[in-house]
C-alpha cells in the first residue's frame, strides 16, 4: 500500500502542525468554557485564547488594531458579511471571471433581490486579470471591487496592488478574497491598500475547519452593516447590537476550540516566516510544473510559472475524465487531489474546461515535500504509459 500523499491543500491544509492539534485538544479537555460571559478562571483563559488569535492574525496581515479582525465560521461567511453588509440597493460592483462562488453567489443574490448591478471582468489565457480592465469597468455608481488574490483553479496571482491604487484613487472599496494566499504569500493590508480582506482559517493559516476572518480597514465599520445579531456578553441591558468592534459582527458563542487551533496555526506561520513558506511553495510548484511538462496528453491550465501563482496546478489529461483521473490517482497511488469545477464556473468557461467537467487540481501545502512531488510525477507517468492498458474514459 502506498503512503498517503495529500495534495488537496487548496480545499483545506493537512496535516496541521502538531501545536494546532495540541491547542484544540487542550482547550476541549482542560477548559471548555465560553468567552465573555463568566468571571471564573477558565472563562478568562478562553477569552485570552480568542484574543491571542485575533492579535496574531492582526500581526500577520498588518492591521493597526486587533479589533479590526472579525472572526467568522469560514471564508464564505466572511465574504457574505462583506458583500451583504457593504452593498446598498442601486450599487454597482466589479468582480472577475476568476472569482469563486463565495463571491459570485452572494452577488447573484444581490442582483436578484437587492437591485445590485455586477460587471465581470475577463482574464487572459493564463487566468490573470488586467488591472486596466478593472479600471475601465468602473462607473460613477461603483461601490465595490471584489477580486480573488490567488485563483483556486489555476493558482494565478492577481495584481491586487495595481487594482488597489485604482480603487483608492476612485473612492471605491476593495474586497480581496485571500482564501488561497493568506499564510502562503506576503500580504500587508495597509501597504496593499485593502479595505476588506476575507480568508478562511483552515487553509494557509493552518487552523481547523470552521474558522474564518474578515479584516476591516479603519472606518469601514461605519459602512458595513451587521448581518446577524445576538448575545455578546456586553451591553446586555440593551436589545440593540453593540457598535463596538468586534462585537458588532460576532454575536453568539465563539468557536473557541477552532480559534485556539487557529492561534497555533498562525503562530507557526509567523515563526516560519511567510517569505520562507512562499519560497518552499515556489520550489515545489516549479518542481511539479517541470515534472508535468513532459507528459503526453496532459495540459496545464494557468501561468505555468511558480512566480506568478500559488501552489495550485490544474490539469486535464486527454484520455481521462477529471473524476476518473482523480479516482485512479487515489486508488492506485494514494495521491489525493480534487477534480471538478472547484466552485469557479466562470473560470472554467474562460479556460474552455467547463463542458468536460473541469480540471484535476494539485494543490501544495507547507508540509508537502520534494519526495511527494517526485512520487506524484512518477505516478502521472505510469498513469499515462501505454503499458497501463487502461480502458476508454467514462463520462460522469
Amino acid at each position: 500500500m502506498h503512503q498517503r500523499i495529500y495534495l488537496d491543500n487548496a480545499a483545506t491544509t493537512w496535516p496541521k502542525p502538531p501545536a494546532v492539534y495540541a491547542a484544540v485538544d487542550d482547550y476541549m479537555r482542560a477548559n471548555g468554557a465560553p468567552t465573555g460571559r463568566s468571571v471564573y478562571r477558565e472563562a478568562f483563559q478562553a477569552e485570552r485564547l480568542v484574543s491571542d488569535a485575533r492579535r496574531l492574525v492582526a500581526q500577520l496581515v498588518g492591521a493597526e488594531r486587533p479589533e479590526q479582525v472579525i472572526f467568522t465560521s469560514n471564508g464564505s461567511d466572511s465574504l457574505n458579511l462583506a458583500i451583504h453588509g457593504i452593498l446598498r440597493p442601486g450599487d454597482h460592483v466589479v468582480t472577475t471571471v476568476v472569482d469563486h462562488n463565495s463571491v459570485l453567489r452572494p452577488l447573484r443574490h444581490c442582483q436578484e433581490h437587492r437591485d445590485i448591478r455586477v460587471t465581470h471582468v475577463g482574464c487572459d489565457a493564463r487566468g490573470i486579470v488586467d488591472a486596466a480592465e478593472v479600471e475601465r469597468a468602473l462607473r460613477p455608481d461603483t461601490r465595490l471591487v471584489a477580486v480573488i488574490h490567488g485563483s483556486n483553479v489555476t493558482g494565478a496571482l492577481q495584481p491586487i496592488r495595481q487594482i488597489a491604487r485604482i480603487t483608492r484613487s476612485r473612492g471605491v472599496l476593495l474586497l480581496v478574497d485571500a482564501a488561497q494566499t493568506l499564510g502562503h504569500v506576503p500580504l500587508d493590508v495597509r501597504r496593499d491598500q485593502i479595505d476588506l480582506l476575507a480568508a478562511p482559517g483552515h487553509k494557509g493559516l493552518l487552523g481547523p475547519l470552521g474558522t474564518g476572518l474578515l479584516y476591516l480597514a479603519p472606518g469601514i465599520e461605519s459602512q458595513l452593516e451587521g448581518t446577524r445579531q445576538g448575545g455578546t456578553g456586553t451591553r446586555s441591558e440593551e436589545d440593540r447590537q453593540p457598535d463596538d468592534l468586534p462585537d458588532k459582527y460576532e454575536p453568539g458563542n465563539h468557536n473557541v476550540p477552532g480559534l485556539a487551533g487557529l492561534a497555533a496555526g498562525v503562530r507557526f506561520v509567523l515563526e516560519q516566516g511567510v517569505d520562507r513558506l512562499r519560497q518552499h511553495q515556489r520550489q515545489l510548484t516549479q518542481q511539479l510544473l517541470e515534472g508535468m511538462s513532459g507528459i503526453a496528453g496532459l495540459t496545464i491550465h494557468g501561468p505555468r510559472d511558480a512566480e506568478r501563482q500559488v501552489g495550485v496546478v490544474s490539469v486535464t489529461l486527454a484520455a481521462y475524465d477529471p473524476q476518473e483521473m482523480a479516482s485512479a490517482l487515489d486508488a492506485s497511488f494514494r495521491i489525493q487531489v480534487r477534480a471538478g469545477l472547484h466552485c469557479a464556473p466562470h473560470m472554467h468557461r474562460a479556460l474552455g474546461t467547463l463542458d468536460r467537467g473541469g480540471t484535476v487540481r494539485f494543490s501544495l501545502g507547507p508540509l508537502n515535500t520534494e519526495a511527494e512531488v517526485d512520487a506524484t510525477v512518477e505516478a502521472l507517468h505510469q498513469l499515462t504509459s501505454p503499458a497501463s492498458h487502461r480502458r476508454p474514459a467514462q463520462q460522469f
